[in-house]
C-alpha cells in the first residue's frame, strides 16, 4: 500500500517508460510512473504518478496521484490527489486532499471526500461505495 508521510508521495517502484504505449485494465499494488501514453482503466490502493508528457486517457481510482501530465478521464484519490504546473486534467475529479499547483489546467468537476482514510475502495460494498462516493450517507 502507498505511504503518504509529511505530505509527500513514495517514490514510485515500477515505471512505464516514454516509449511505452499500453492500452488495458492496469492494476498494481504499491506505485507507479506512467512516462508514456496508457488508455484503459487503472485501480490500486498504492500511488499513480503521471509524468510530465504523459498522455493518459482513463477512469483512475487509487490511492493517491501525482498529475504533472495530461490525464482525460476522471480520478478518484482515496487519499490524496496532487496536480502539478504542468498537470492538465480532462474530468472529474474526487479526493478528500487536493492540491495544485499554479499554471494547471483544469477542466472538469471536483468533489472533495469527507474522512478519505475511512475509505477502502477495495473492499466497501458496491452500495456503500456509492454512497460515499455520492455524499448521500
Amino acid at each position: 500500500m502507498a505511504i503518504i508521510s509529511s505530505n509527500k508521495l513514495e517514490v514510485p517502484t515500477t515505471t512505464l517508460g516514454s516509449a511505452t504505449s499500453f492500452a488495458g485494465d492496469l492494476r498494481f499494488t504499491t506505485s507507479l510512473r506512467i512516462e508514456g501514453r496508457y488508455s484503459g482503466k487503472i485501480e490500486s490502493r498504492g500511488t499513480l504518478h503521471i509524468a510530465p508528457g504523459a498522455h493518459v486517457e482513463a477512469d483512475i481510482v487509487v490511492g493517491a496521484v501525482v498529475v504533472a501530465g495530461t490525464v482525460v478521464g476522471n480520478i478518484t484519490a482515496s487519499k490524496r490527489l496532487e496536480i502539478e504546473a504542468t498537470g492538465t486534467v480532462i474530468g472529474n475529479i474526487k479526493t478528500p486532499k487536493l492540491k495544485v499547483a499554479e499554471g494547471v489546467s483544469f477542466r472538469g468537476k471536483c468533489d472533495m471526500l469527507e474522512g478519505g482514510d475511512a475509505i477502502d475502495i477495495f473492499s466497501a460494498a458496491p452500495d456503500k461505495l456509492k454512497k460515499i462516493l455520492t455524499h448521500t450517507h
